[in-house]
């Protein structure tokens, strides 16, 4: 393959690892946003993160991602493709998070909730202490398949002529005329892609896990388990 053809690879790849990274951070935000406005006491806010997540859900990656590109300057704003990109995906996959994040706060044992409140801790400071340090365990490997499913989506963005990765295959597929060999290196590029991705995660839940003093499985099928030291 010939240098300029690389160039496109590269830059594709920066562009879609771009997308996964901001994607996944904005869309943390909206999770956590969310997922915590669901365990409010206020039926309002209650209400409102009820319709975001169900609303979002609802709507697909490509739909919301046109609807920002298209729809949206109808209205006197324009927003930067790239950014409509990442937004379109944070706010799907936020969507998604967010109902993991509620789970997982529900799982923690009201007992020590009870607890914490017994020591006249702050509601902030029982969502810090108390809460959110046992939920984000229980979080990271939901978290993990929402990242991967975030990456996959990033490929959408190339139907709106973002140079991702997907479009970077079908400039050099148009170029060389070759079809199986772009397209089998590109499910082998995702794939190593979400082979790092979910490696960092699983690093992220082992610290996660030892820093409550908490055991990791090594796998499906081990005998044995990881104790945190």
């Amino acid at each position: 393959m010939s240098s300029g053809l690389m160039a496109y690879v590269w830059e594709g790849l920066g562009v879609t690892l771009m997308l996964t990274v901001f994607g996944a951070l904005l869309g943390l935000v909206f999770a956590f946003i969310a997922g915590l406005a669901r365990s409010s006491d206020r039926k309002i806010v209650r209400g409102a993160a009820m319709v975001y997540t169900e609303l979002f859900r609802g709507f697909p990656s490509l739909v919301l991602l046109f609807a920002l590109i298209f729809i949206v300057p109808q209205f006197g704003y324009q927003l930067n493709t790239l950014f409509a990109g990442v937004l379109a995906l944070a706010l799907n996959i936020g969507a998604y998070a967010a109902e993991v994040v509620r789970g997982a706060v529900k799982s923690v044992p009201p007992g020590q909730i009870e607890a914490a409140v017994a020591l006249n801790f702050t509601p902030m400071q029982r969502l810090r202490k108390v809460i959110l340090p046992q939920a984000i365990v229980a979080m990271i490997p939901p978290f993990s398949n929402n990242l991967i499913e975030l990456l996959k989506a990033t490929s959408l963005v190339s139907l709106v002529y973002i140079s991702d990765l997907t479009f970077a295959a079908q400039l050099i597929r148009a170029s060389t005329g070759e079809t199986t060999l772009v397209f089998l290196g590109l499910l082998v590029g995702y794939g190593l892609i979400a082979l790092v991705l979910t490696t960092i995660m699983r690093l992220l839940e082992r610290v996660a896990a030892r820093s409550l003093g908490r055991t990791v499985p090594k796998g499906l099928f081990a005998g044995k388990q990881e104790v945190a030291a």
